[in-house]
């Protein structure tokens, strides 16, 4: 049985990325295996968390993964480790808009049986702070509130104000942390900036964060806390096993609604390449994993290209191709034998410049990408395959251009197919994720890649040869299907020569 907390708080801003990174750093340095794990689909986190671990953080959204996936995945992460701390999302108590607590970390600490551990944002407060920690401690008696730890505490004064009136909450103090603007990490247009972009000073904040938590929290009493949850029914979720299942091929289905204001195409999309007409995605395709070769999936990495779901390259691999990481600011070439490519998100916008000077790795994309390769682009990697972003040449495999705005473009999405892609037929119903402050006019091509409900109807992305590219980013753990047809495709294009 793995030990787990989850770090919850009543806001955004009140420090949950802090405590939540320097326990697991604290733990970590004190010998323990720690699981870091991360509510919602935010992909910037899970990076700290990795640092803090030296293990893939990981991600549990029950919007996009359904809730049924959660305990699974959670185990599946967590397989081999003494502890797991769970990072919630927003508020405890804040999920998928309109739809009560799906999604929300309150919901995941229950699916979880996981005790919760409310960091609060004490700097404005005193007394008032035990009626607030009364109301999150009591709103939903299936979320078990195990203890606060006290963030952006000014003087001894302070604390003692504040301890003084939590004895009469009966939630006990498990740490008090002092403002300390050192183990702040630095945000931007869409929140922190990755690991990736600035990992020496990365390194350092992570380990100021754990010297924060050891000298203010409790480690013990958290320790025994996360210990007191009790076992998990289920088997871990398993890459192999869930591609063998009937949801592999078994699209999304909402609940009954109104018919979808697109049409919806039908049969086997057709590509063009260099070796003529060819059928992707039914019929005649070897299968993954034959003995005839394993295709090789590259994966674009580096600092413009950050965002990814570990469960991914999992699936990919579990499907029967080989999966190899490039890097477009450095790489001139695609990795020897590339059959397929995955282009998740990132911030090409603050690397541009470099992405455009590459123009040795531009064109070999382009040519791969009309050669009818699969390619799966989700929001930086639309924008790299845009004729340019904010005016300098990208790829120019999409008769788009691309600029930054200052609009924030944000929330789940539930999607359709409008026709057949590389990563599913058309009709198949995906649930995704927009974070982006960036356009592409147009927004959508020929033939669109999703039809979209929210926040208001209307068709988005593009589908051209074996290219799905779209702002709506998709966790493959809740689509399996989709990990196995882009794996099909590739072999099928591979085996053609």
């Amino acid at each position: 049985m793995v030990a787990r907390l989850v770090v919850a708080a009543p806001a955004s801003g009140s420090g949950k990325t802090t405590v939540a990174t320097g326990l697991m750093a604290a733990f970590t340095a004190a010998g323990l295996a720690v699981s870091p794990h991360k509510v919602g689909p935010d992909y910037i986190d899970p990076g700290y968390h990795a640092l803090a671990t030296g293990r893939p953080g990981r991600n549990l959204d029950a919007y996009m993964c359904g809730t049924e996936l959660i305990a699974p995945l959670f185990a599946h992460g967590a397989r081999g480790c003494e502890l797991a701390v769970v990072e919630g999302v927003m508020g405890l108590y804040d999920g998928a808009a309109g739809a009560g607590e799906l999604a929300s970390t309150a919901q995941v600490a229950k699916l979880l049986r996981a005790p919760v551990v409310l960091v609060v944002d004490a700097s404005s407060q005193s007394r008032s702070v035990a009626a607030l920690v009364h109301g999150f401690a009591s709103w939903d008696p299936e979320v078990r509130l195990g203890g606060v730890i006290l963030n952006k505490v000014a003087t001894d004064r302070h604390e003692a104000l504040l301890r003084d009136a939590l004895e009469e909450s009966g939630v006990p103090v498990l740490g008090v942390l002092r403002r300390a603007p050192g183990v702040a990490t630095p945000s931007r247009h869409l929140g922190l900036v990755p690991v990736a972009e600035r990992r020496t000073d990365a390194v350092g904040a992570v380990a100021a964060q754990a010297e924060q938590v050891r000298a203010g929290c409790d480690l013990q009493a958290l320790l025994a806390l996360a210990r007191s949850a009790p076992p998990l029914a289920g088997d871990p979720w398993d890459p192999g096993a869930a591609l063998d299942s009937p949801a592999a091929g078994a699209p999304y289905r909402r609940p009954a609604e109104a018919p979808d204001p697109w049409p919806v195409g039908s049969g086997d999309r057709r590509t063009v390449g260099s070796g003529g007409v060819r059928t992707v995605g039914s019929g005649g395709v070897r299968p993954v994993g034959s003995g005839e070769g394993r295709p090789v999936v590259a994966v674009a990495g580096g600092a413009a290209f950050t965002f990814s779901y570990a469960e991914h390259a999992e699936l990919l691999r579990a499907a029967g191709a080989d999966v190899v990481t490039f890097d477009p600011l450095r790489d001139e070439e695609l990795p020897a034998g590339t059959a397929g490519l995955v282009i998740g998100g990132g911030f090409p916008e603050v690397y541009a410049p470099e992405l455009s000077a590459n123009s040795r790795l531009r064109k070999t994309v382009a040519e791969l990408a009309r050669s009818g390769a699969p390619v799966a682009a989700e929001c930086a990697g639309l924008l790299y395959l845009a004729r340019s972003l904010d005016g300098r040449p990208m790829c120019g495999v999409l008769d788009a251009d691309a600029r930054m705005t200052d609009r924030l473009t944000l929330g789940y999405r539930d999607a359709v197919a409008v026709g057949d892609s590389a990563l599913a037929p058309a009709g198949t119903r995906m649930r995704g994720h927009e974070f982006h402050r960036t356009v592409t006019e147009p927004g959508a091509g020929a033939a669109p890649a999703w039809g979209l409900r929210q926040p208001e109807p209307r068709v988005e992305g593009f589908v051209q040869d074996g290219v799905h590219a779209s702002y709506v980013h998709t966790h493959w753990a809740g689509a399996p299907g989709a990990a196995r047809r882009f794996a099909e495709g590739c072999a099928a294009w591979d085996a053609r020569g």
